[in-house]
């Protein structure tokens, strides 16, 4: 008799049809699975990877409860998500009392960022879980892990104690907690490349596009320096920025001299990103804190070359020459140069786009389900 945890071959394979139909008249076999994540009305990779894995599962006849982070507010006190602190403490009221829900889940698996975010949203989940008596697994995605563990010592550690299992997405921060004594699993960041037209951009034309969001971290100024140097040797050239955040205004004037050829398009949907990335030629990252960003993954699935700084991860999946371009963090004049340069022998970006669409693979769902599902139950994958 298989167990809940057990992983039958139709499981790992993509759904579809009389299959489908098939691991759903399964579904009481299965293990029943709470979510706790950020909702998609937070447009970020955790709240994209926790939507593809709430659907992917429910698909192959998952039992799947997804328990948001940020409950809606009611409509009449909805204007209190622009007010500091009282918005954390209304979001805290409407969270928490959802937790009661996880009793009737087998495992809890929990995303979770860091710092205040880290106590605000995994932590009273954990601790749910734990009264309940449920497994409680732990999908930590912040490149901010280094700082975090160390900074935060006593706010972080005994939460972290309640996890049965750490996931991460990365060999980057499965070192980094194994640095502060904790084992960790990884599992990679899903992609659904179907959702992505690969084609070969010939010409390869300086089109660049950013689609990381408007924070210090990200460092879109840098990105904007670049595109200011590239134009004095592509003046055709332009940059499509896609995302919010606290840096817009200062960006938007950063980019005032270049009105026409620098387009901010704000907060995008999911379902609309493979529009971003085909209407571009050229991905552009200049992150200096990161781990295993979605957007890479997702213009490694669309065929774009990609050019970005080796915070994390990235320096794995951006291999230079290999599946991307590498610059270092802080240099602008060495983005321009290397896009510059990419244009000027667009045979080899376009071998590099090549190889980066075979690499994202790795990233999709049929090569990761089963991983999950071993954490689900504490075995080897």
């Amino acid at each position: 008799m298989r167990s809940k945890f057990s992983v039958a071959r139709d499981d790992i394979a993509p759904a579809v049809g009389a299959r489908e139909r098939a691991v759903t008249a399964e579904a009481a076999d299965k293990p029943a699975i709470a979510i706790v994540a950020g909702s998609l009305d937070i447009v970020g990779g955790q709240e994209v990877q926790a939507s593809v894995l709430c659907e992917r599962f429910r698909r192959q006849g998952y039992g799947v409860a997804f328990i948001p982070i940020n409950p809606r507010f009611p409509r009449a006190v909805g204007w209190l998500r622009r007010v500091p602190y009282l918005r954390t403490v209304l979001n805290e009221a409407l969270y928490i009392p959802t937790l009661p829900r996880l009793r009737r889940a087998d495992v809890v698996h929990v995303f979770s960022a860091s710092y205040w975010s880290f106590l605000l949203a995994p932590a009273p989940a954990m601790l749910a879980a734990k009264v309940l008596g449920k497994r409680v697994v732990l999908n930590y995605h912040s490149g901010e892990a280094s700082d975090h563990l160390s900074r935060w010592g006593i706010l972080v550690h005994p939460f972290l104690k309640l996890a049965d299992e750490i996931v991460v997405p990365s060999e980057y921060l499965k070192e980094v907690f194994a640095r502060h004594g904790y084992r960790a699993r990884v599992i990679r960041n899903v992609v659904d490349t179907s959702s992505f037209r690969f084609r070969e951009r010939k010409p390869l034309r300086p089109r660049l596009v950013s689609t990381r969001n408007l924070e210090p971290i990200y460092r879109v100024d840098n990105t904007l320096r670049a595109f200011a140097l590239l134009r004095s040797r592509h003046p055709e050239a332009t940059l499509t920025i896609a995302g919010s955040g606290s840096e817009e205004q200062r960006l938007r004037r950063q980019a005032a001299p270049f009105a026409g050829s620098v387009q901010f398009v704000g907060r995008v949907e999911p379902a609309s990103m493979p529009r971003i990335y085909d209407e571009a030629d050229i991905f552009v990252n200049s992150s200096v804190v990161d781990n295993q960003p979605l957007s890479v993954l997702e213009a490694f699935a669309a065929g774009l070359p990609v050019v970005s700084t080796p915070t994390g991860e990235l320096a794995t999946m951006v291999r230079e020459g290999d599946t991307g371009s590498i610059v270092s963090a802080d240099d602008p004049e060495a983005m321009a140069a290397t896009i510059a340069r990419l244009l000027a022998e667009s045979d080899g970006a376009l071998a590099m786009a090549r190889r980066a669409r075979a690499e994202v693979e790795k990233y999709t769902w049929p090569a990761v389900h089963g991983e999950w599902l071993a954490a689900y139950s504490g075995c080897e994958a």
